[in-house]
């Protein structure tokens, strides 16, 4: 019986980096948490514990650090192409560099009704992702990205229906016309190229912002039939909107509010006052692809880049 090496690769995660760019007393800062994964030929790291084609972790660390300050922070996604371009040039083992970034967002402090020049607040929980995944080297390069959302929690107090479904002995949920729908949403979209105007330095940020725009404007102005039918809506407006993406992935927790009943403290509940359950929650996952869209390649993690 043989036993041999399965998929392997390794790298450093969660590297946290903020940058402030500073003009006079005039800050900006962007705030990301940087991981990176290296796959390529390290099996004799792992069969022999030879380390002579191995990138120390620490190294990459540095590498984030260093491309903070130069070339510096730009669009979260060409901060990611910046490094795993690199990771795939200079080091001889490595086939495939994949960096994500996770972006915590900061908005200026409000004081005497302006914002201050270098006073910073947390807005909102949500965090901008961006991955990229770079194989191969010189003329032969390939990048795929993928940005996205995550932990963008929407909540539409009507407007949702949940009915219909299919029943056995052991159904309890009874059917309602009229109901709160709440999630937290994560939601990936595939760009068609890696490429976006580079004359243009914020044309990544604009279609971030376009595409949230989007799927917010879906979900409040669908009727909901169901969560699935949301999710569905929210990625095909998006790709209807959007020519350069070929794929939107969506992943949404049924965050459930159940009605309390009051009747017994002698009052009425015409749909006012709930219980939020944060657990068990449905957990409902769509893709919506374009028809005419590009093979995926290595956009999305496999098992072995997770």
């Amino acid at each position: 019986m043989g036993i041999s090496l399965g998929a392997n690769q390794y790298g450093k995660a969660e590297t946290h980096v903020v940058r402030i760019t500073r003009d006079g007393s005039h800050h900006e800062i962007r705030d990301l948490t940087v991981s990176i994964a290296l796959r390529g030929d390290f099996a004799a790291a792992h069969l022999e514990g030879d380390q002579a084609n191995v990138l120390p972790t620490d190294t990459q660390k540095n590498v984030v650090f260093a491309f903070a300050r130069e070339p510096g922070v730009g669009a979260t996604e060409v901060f990611a192409l910046d490094l795993a371009r690199h990771f795939a040039d200079i080091c001889g083992p490595v086939e495939v560099a994949r960096v994500t970034v996770h972006e915590t967002a900061w908005g200026r402090i409000t004081v005497d009704g302006a914002p201050h020049d270098h006073a910073f607040v947390r807005t909102g929980h949500e965090t901008r992702t961006a991955a990229v995944t770079v194989q191969g080297r010189g003329a032969d390069q390939r990048a795929w990205v993928v940005s996205g959302i995550q932990d963008l929690v929407v909540l539409k107090s009507t407007g949702s229906e949940f009915r219909g479904f299919l029943a056995d002995r052991y159904t309890t949920l009874a059917d309602t016309d009229d109901r709160v729908l709440a999630t937290s949403l994560v939601i990936d979209w595939r760009h068609a190229s890696a490429t976006v105007d580079d004359a243009d330095p914020g044309a990544w940020d604009d279609r971030f912002t376009r595409v949230r725009e989007r799927l917010l404007a879906r979900f409040a102005a669908v009727h909901s039939l169901a969560l699935q039918q949301t999710l569905w809506e929210m990625g095909k407006g998006v790709l209807e909107t959007e020519p350069a993406l070929d794929e939107v992935r969506l992943k949404a927790p049924n965050l459930h509010h159940f009605l309390v009943d009051l009747q017994p403290f002698g009052l009425a509940n015409p749909g006012e006052v709930f219980f939020a359950a944060d657990r068990p929650y449905g957990l409902i996952q769509a893709n919506v692809v374009r028809d005419d869209a590009a093979d995926p390649g290595l956009a999305w993690p496999d098992d072995a880049v997770r």
